[in-house]
């Protein structure tokens, strides 16, 4: 992590707009380069951010995700800007639109709750576990690929997750009400869970799907 004084920080923000802010400041800047600049702020004098820090971890696990072949942002800097107590992380964001933007076009809305499905099978195969995940953090690049954005609340694993972290994974997927209903509404759940069934190892697959059938209804 690089400290930068605050006539850096102001250098490196001139022209930048601001997407996202909130009562304490800013939040996520989109730079005039067209790159991102994602600010933390610790909300704890004391906690567990003081010693690793949130834009060190979201860095942390862009590289995490990129040795799993899964697609992220491509982190640039991480700083330190004492002047206005945050750090920052600098970062290519990840090209394309989210589910959630994408949920607004019905053409191809069987194929792309497949390819969710199959995405998150991906994901939890590969041992990514993501608090965060929703559908405005999963994003499907010009190249039909799906990719996760957002990543500071993220753990790797060395491991497949465990069928029980798979099921609570998936309880933080369906805790908003437009997401649930554009998965599972129309019986679309089958589609999702066929692209999720597809792509585990046969082994894992009948007795997890069945699980997972019960949390969805």
């Amino acid at each position: 992590m690089q400290s930068i004084d605050h006539s850096t920080y102001e250098a490196l923000r001139k022209g930048a707009q601001v997407l996202e802010a909130d009562g304490s400041g800013d939040k996520v800047l989109r730079l005039a380069d067209g790159r991102m600049l994602k600010l933390f702020r610790r909300k704890r004098l004391l906690s567990s951010a003081l010693f690793f820090p949130y834009a060190q971890r979201f860095a942390n696990n862009t590289k995490a995700l990129q040795q799993r072949g899964i697609l992220c942002p491509n982190v640039i800097a991480v700083y330190r800007i004492p002047s206005i107590q945050r750090d920052g992380v600098y970062y290519a964001p990840l090209a394309g639109e989210t589910v959630r933007q994408l949920q607004a076009s019905p053409e191809e809305t069987e194929t792309l709750r497949s390819q969710l499905g199959a995405f998150i099978a991906q994901l939890h195969e590969k041992g990514v576990y993501f608090r965060s995940l929703h559908f405005g953090n999963v994003v499907q690049t010009p190249e039909n690929q799906l990719g996760l954005i957002d990543i500071a609340d993220l753990r790797c694993q060395r491991r497949a997750l465990s069928d029980s972290k798979r099921l609570r994974n998936f309880a933080h997927l369906l805790r908003y009400k437009q997401d649930r209903q554009w998965l599972l509404g129309d019986d679309a759940g089958k589609t999702f869970l066929e692209g999720y069934r597809q792509a585990l190892p046969s082994k894992r697959q009948a007795a997890l799907i069945e699980r997972l059938r019960l949390l969805l209804n």
